[in-house]
């Protein structure tokens, strides 16, 4: 069972163990019972890249079955898997003659015994034979059995003699067979069957859905779509890193696969950070010159080559043919090593070229690195409003609390409708450098990775000040967050076409404020709309629309008011949700156990961390008014309004310290509503509006009162962005796509 789960290190102590009891009974033992844990254990050991321990058990084994000639003949099922665990062996050595030696010595004998065309066990040993043939670098004929014991176990469903499960084995490695011919969409096909398989009837966290997890998305990103498989690739880190810990080859692999993606669209920094951790593990894991480097080598190259650094590059090439010459005969994956020669070739010219006294100084090759680097962070291609949607630019205080981390779930799914187009995402509210490190690698993991991220400003909070930011797995550091957000909202804007982009704004106007201060001719010629979440002081009041005290317009009031009054000066119209529009439509808590049964990070991150934000909140509404630790929360959100908000009935005393999430029956999603508004289909079928009209420009406010909360249809509106956030987390992760 241990073994099953691919818990190997707990699988090798229960073989040792049963090893060491036989050892100790007095009673004679059969043949069989002392070869199968034998064998089990070595296959353990091998999959812990603990090799020499591995040849060591299973050559004792395999000595005495070929000198037990008489058990031999009465049990030649027996000396089958001893001979084809021996050549696993060799196999995850690279040793391919040595492996391929014993599985023709082992095939025939399990086509003798096994006569039934439906035999599972001898579908096993021919596609592990194939394996052998793949990774020598005989793909026909590997192809010609992976394709056979397909058709052996297609049998066996169909006979109900097994679950069509057994079925992913198959699809997985013609899929890998496929691939290595360079037919991509066929492999992708297959692997997706395969994962399909695996969701169906494995714990999202096993590590075969892992592997069907890495495979589709190295197909993925041969296929030109890397950026959906990034999501895949994630996932299938995080899960290998559990299973296998952070020194095993199978988690090099899927840094391998993650980095693979994150170069085929453009990041190259990234991807570097991922292969280097990659190697490192390889390095110890394997034996030194081991063949299975050389992959991980080449990608590697091919980054170290975009990100400037030539030398390396060639270095590293060279060291992958010098492996390749050590583990393959003549003729042997001759088109990998033909790749590598012509790469070193290039890199040498281009070496040459660069370090000529002609080259102009500030072109060099040690410059180029750095410049390559600026290139990255400040091209944006030009922004296709008719095919891609609606240019928007979001700037949000992620992390704070979970809305804004599910308005940018929703940005996915809306993205995949081509209804919005996010051209940029400006992480602010001190601390926004780890905002910027959440929102990179939560639109990373719904499948924006080629969505810029920049760091904006500390959103009116003094420099001494850093609020709180929840913590998640996926939040880590990335060379590829821009340093100076509103840089990168120059570069964004710049890319659109005039009058077309929105800016959606659901934190702070501080940095809103600032591009208008500074770049007032790009905004006005650019921006077509401001959408705020925050709140006006009533709109029938006054001449102009005001500002009022909701949290974001609070965190910078002169920011806010500078805000507003410049776009009605200029005549940009502003949409403003209230949080009276939020109360209109609440969110059960039942909505989030929903989301994460998808088994998504984000999904799983959101649920728990929705708990310990209620309960910090009810903490500060508890506090006196005037107690800093209530960060700029309004003096108007106190103990009774907060159960007003999060509870159908009933009030809390001020004294309660105790967790309040199991009294909790309704959540308010602020700006996941205001993500929602930002489309005009949505904004037309879900919200009531009331309009103020300054200079001819019509200026929208939903939400105005506790009576007008601007939702027209509470239900439908609910089914509406349960229905985007859910198939949003199921389509990040391929489980509702189209394969072709």
């Amino acid at each position: 069972r241990a073994k099953a789960a691919f818990n190997f290190n707990e699988a090798s102590k229960m073989y040792e163990e049963a090893i060491d009891y036989q050892a100790k009974m007095t009673e004679p033992l059969t043949f069989r019972s002392r070869m199968i844990p034998t064998i089990n254990l070595g296959a353990c050991f091998r999959e812990l890249a603990r090799y020499r321990e591995a040849e060591a058990v299973l050559t004792r084994c395999l000595n005495e079955a070929e000198t037990n000639s008489a058990a031999i003949a009465l049990d030649d099922e027996l000396y089958v898997r001893a001979l084809t665990a021996m050549a696993a062996l060799h196999q995850a050595r690279s040793n391919y003659d040595d492996a391929r030696q014993l599985y023709e010595k082992a095939v025939p004998i399990a086509r003798n015994i096994q006569e039934s065309g439906s035999s599972l066990w001898l579908a096993g040993n021919i596609a592990g034979y194939a394996e052998t043939l793949r990774k020598s670098g005989d793909l026909p004929q590997a192809e010609l059995h992976h394709r056979e014991a397909l058709e052996i176990r297609t049998r066996a469903v169909e006979e109900k003699s097994c679950t069509e499960l057994e079925l992913a084995v198959s699809y997985t490695q013609l899929g890998c067979t496929l691939a290595g011919m360079h037919k991509h969409n066929e492999a992708y096909q297959q692997h997706h069957r395969a994962l399909g398989l695996r969701y169906r009837y494995l714990d999202f966290s096993h590590g075969l859905v892992s592997e069907s997890m890495n495979y589709c998305a190295e197909s993925l990103c041969a296929l030109g779509r890397g950026v959906e498989g990034i999501p895949l690739a994630l996932h299938a880190v995080e899960i290998r890193k559990t299973i296998f810990g952070t020194t095993h080859p199978a988690y090099a692999h899927a840094l391998s696969i993650l980095a693979s993606c994150y170069q085929s669209v453009g990041r190259s920094f990234d991807a570097r950070d991922c292969l280097e951790k990659c190697l490192e593990i390889c390095e110890v894991a394997f034996q030194r010159n081991h063949a299975n480097i050389i992959p991980n080598l080449m990608n590697y190259g091919n980054v170290l080559r975009s990100t400037g650094d030539l030398k390396k590059a060639r270095s590293v090439y060279e060291r992958a043919i010098a492996i390749h010459q050590l583990n393959f005969k003549e003729g042997q994956q001759a088109s990998r090593l033909e790749k590598c020669r012509a790469e070193v070739d290039n890199l040498a010219d281009k070496i040459l070229q660069l370090e000529s006294p002609s080259v102009p100084v500030g072109d060099s090759i040690n410059d180029l690195s750095d410049d390559l680097m600026k290139v990255q962070l400040h091209s944006l291609a030009p922004a296709d409003v008719e095919s891609d949607g609606t240019p928007v630019i979001v700037f949000t205080d992620i992390g704070r609390d979970v809305d804004d981390e599910l308005s940018l779930v929703l940005l996915s799914a809306l993205r995949r409708k081509h209804l919005l187009n996010p051209i940029a995402i400006i992480a602010t509210l001190s601390p926004q450098d780890q905002r910027a490190q959440l929102a990179r690698g939560s639109i990373d993991s719904m499948g924006m990775p080629d969505v810029p991220v920049g760091i904006g400003s500390s959103g009116g909070v003094g420099d001494d000040i850093e609020l709180e930011v929840y913590d998640a797995d996926y939040s880590i550091p990335s060379p590829c967050i821009y340093q100076s957000g509103i840089e990168l909202v120059y570069a964004a804007l710049e890319s659109v076409p005039p009058n077309s982009a929105q800016l959606l704004c659901i934190a702070s106007l501080a940095d809103v404020a600032t591009v208008m201060r500074e770049r007032e001719e790009l905004f006005t010629a650019k921006v077509k709309e401001v959408v705020v979440m925050g709140g006006v002081v009533s709109p029938e009041i006054g001449e102009t629309l005001v500002p009022d005290s909701a949290y974001n317009n609070n965190c910078d009031i002169s920011a806010a008011r500078y805000v507003y009054r410049k776009c009605q000066e200029i005549g940009i119209p502003t949409v403003t949700l209230s949080r009276w529009a939020a109360y209109g439509c609440p969110m059960p808590p039942q909505l989030l156990d929903e989301m994460s049964a998808t088994e998504h990070m984000v999904a799983r991150n959101i649920r728990s961390v929705s708990k310990i934000s209620v309960d910090q909140l009810w903490n500060k509404v508890r506090l006196h008014p005037s107690d800093p630790r209530r960060e700029k929360i309004p003096n108007r959100c106190d103990v009774n309004w907060f159960c007003r908000t999060f509870m159908s009935k009933g009030e809390l005393s001020k004294d309660w310290k105790a967790s309040v999430w199991s009294l909790v029956q309704k959540l308010n999603m602020y700006d996941p509503l205001a993500m929602l508004l930002a489309v005009p289909a949505y904004r037309t079928a879900h919200f009531a509006f009331k309009e103020k009209v300054v200079n001819g420009v019509t200026h929208l406010c939903v939400g105005t009162s506790e009576r007008d909360t601007g939702i027209k249809n509470r239900l439908a509106l609910f089914d509406e962005y349960s229905t985007l956030f859910l198939s949003a987390f199921e389509e990040s992760l391929h489980r509702k796509v189209n394969i072709n």
